[in-house]
């Protein structure tokens, strides 16, 4: 994710369209009542991945295979329910009250990619790093950007070290920082003393 965030190509100009997606997650349904909602009626189209395993680990006894399966019908439900919504007419067609019509209503076409395999082994979490890696390299390469350069990692990394240094002072008014880092730093130094 962090690779493609950048605002200008190869050649120093500005980068005319959005780059760097910005990729979260959770297991299982976790995720239905963090961010679902906004991936299917939210303003902005967001592509998702759905990455789901035919036997989980844990699956040692019928019921918690029972236990995996539920959560493969929502894997499911979830990236059909994106893929084709749900029209007006057929949520009036269930008698829903005309008010709450344009509540209850889907647009789907909601792009997903679905991978699925057999289990989570080491050979297969590293086939599916590769194929990110792949992605942010492939995108670098369409949008004109270095995906690995980190000049905005390496200024926090300089930023970190210079006040490393200062929290060990026992001067409370540290100089050269903005008043918000400032302040932020005199309130550090004293929630770290109690």
């Amino acid at each position: 994710m962090e690779s493609n965030g950048k605002s200008v190509d190869r050649q120093g100009r500005p980068v005319p369209v959005a780059t760097g997606p910005i990729v979260w997650g959770q297991p299982g349904t976790n995720g239905q009542h963090a961010f679902y909602q906004l991936i299917h009626q939210g303003t902005r189209l967001i592509p998702a991945d759905f990455i789901g395993f035919g036997r989980p680990d844990y699956a040692d006894s019928p019921a918690r295979l029972a236990h995996h399966d539920l959560l493969m019908a929502n894997f499911f439900a979830q990236t059909e329910a994106l893929a084709f919504g749900k029209t007006a007419e057929e949520v009036a067609a269930e008698g829903v009250p005309a008010e709450l019509v344009p509540h209850k209503t889907f647009p789907g076409n909601r792009p997903t990619n679905t991978l699925l395999a057999p289990r989570l082994t080491p050979s297969v979490l590293g086939q599916l790093v590769a194929t990110y890696e792949h992605k942010v390299f492939t995108q670098g390469v369409i949008w004109g950007i270095n995906s690995f350069d980190q000049w905005g990692v390496e200024l926090g990394k300089v930023l970190a070290t210079r006040i490393a240094s200062e929290l060990r002072e026992p001067d409370d008014a540290p100089e050269g920082h903005d008043s918000s880092t400032g302040a932020l730093l005199r309130r550090y130094r004293r929630l770290r003393e109690r």
